[in-house]
């Protein structure tokens, strides 16, 4: 059964952090550190000009000692203020009402929370006591993609629903921490920003306007890759590894995705892809014989995020999906929708670009 993606919303927090403020504040905090400006180097090579913070760099949350309690109550918070945010404002791209919303997916990784993200979201938006909820935790950079799968299993499983997919995650909060002192560490505290996106998913749109039109979805374990990207929690906070062969992981995982794309018997005209990183970017596009051009080529939209934003974890392929919608495909030009999660996971969508021809049913305002 088709299911159509409305506008997403996106909110980001107030604090605009350039790359050369994380810089110096990495020189500060290590000062003696062998390698440190080779290190920056890599760091910098993420193309990263900025992201946004939901707290200043200088704050103990982010910069500073706090302990692991008072950073897991600074994600979970800020992380709900940008989800009832970019919730409300993706109900109103959708034209529906909050009442109208039958299923609520979440994913929210940078914090311990019970109950989670979705409870209070029902509180929040005003969702109907009785609304379907699917919480997702610890699934990443892959939430976004992840919950727009989840949100056709459940149209389908559900015909005529509307489903909401809202993503929030603080990483300043969770994962910039003096006390990683690793190459991956130094790449990480430039490469990740705090952000929330939300998206309307039905399986016959509300709405008047465009929509990306879902017809098959794919998910995707890379066998013993349960290392290549990974969370450990100490007493200092939450950090995320990795190992030399994350970088590969998407290459790796190739030959399964082209298997299943090719069984469409159609060839993708364009794409939406998570921006993790310039070696995802680079490797999606000669994996799927798309233009690499940054600024002009097929991934131009995530690149731009990357640039912009950073990596926003999950909500990032939301953010590449906005801009899609602001210089839109062809009508009916077939596309996709992929995001990836540690270890190595992928989420995809396949479908089609609709320029909101389709006939809309009535939906609240």
């Amino acid at each position: 059964m088709p299911a159509h993606i409305a506008l997403p919303a996106i909110a980001l927090p107030d604090h605009v952090i350039a790359t050369d403020e994380i810089c110096a504040d990495i020189r500060r905090a290590n000062p003696d550190r062998p390698r440190l400006e080779a290190h920056l180097r890599i760091a910098r090579a993420t193309t990263v000009r900025t992201r946004r913070f939901t707290r200043p760099l200088d704050a103990p949350t982010v910069a500073g000692n706090a302990t692991v309690e008072e950073r897991n109550r600074a994600a979970y918070e800020d992380a709900l203020g940008l989800a009832v945010r970019s919730g409300r404002q993706a109900l109103a791209h959708a034209g529906l009402a909050p009442d109208d919303i039958d299923c609520v997916i979440t994913s929210h990784t940078t914090s311990w929370a019970v109950p989670t993200l979705d409870v209070a979201l029902v509180r929040e938006l005003g969702l109907r006591p009785d609304v379907r909820r699917v919480p997702m935790s610890s699934v990443g950079c892959a939430g976004g993609a992840q919950g727009l799968v989840r949100a056709h299993q459940d149209i389908a499983a559900h015909p005529g629903s509307h489903v909401l997919v809202v993503v929030a995650e603080c990483l300043s909060t969770a994962t910039y921490n003096h006390t990683d002192t690793s190459r991956e560490s130094m790449i990480y505290k430039v490469l990740f920003g705090d952000g929330s996106g939300a998206v309307v998913v039905s399986d016959r749109p509300a709405w008047s306007g465009p929509s990306f039109v879902i017809e098959d979805t794919f998910e995707y374990v890379l066998p013993d890759s349960i290392d290549r990207y990974r969370g450990r929690l100490s007493g200092a906070g939450l950090h995320f590894d990795s190992t030399a062969a994350a970088t590969a992981a998407l290459n790796d995982s190739l030959p399964a995705v082209r298997k299943w794309l090719d069984g469409s018997g159609r060839a993708l005209q364009f794409a939406v892809v998570h921006p993790g990183g310039p070696r995802v970017l680079e490797d999606a596009a000669a994996g799927f014989g798309l233009d690499g051009d940054r600024d002009r080529g097929d991934l131009r939209h995530a690149w731009a995020s990357l640039a912009d934003n950073g990596n926003l974890g999950g909500s990032a392929v939301l953010d590449v999906l906005a801009r899609t919608f602001a210089q839109a495909p062809g009508d009916r030009e077939s596309g996709l929708i992929i995001g990836f999660g540690p270890g190595f996971v992928l989420a995809a969508s396949r479908g089609r670009w609709s320029a909101g021809t389709e006939v809309p049913r009535t939906g609240s305002s």
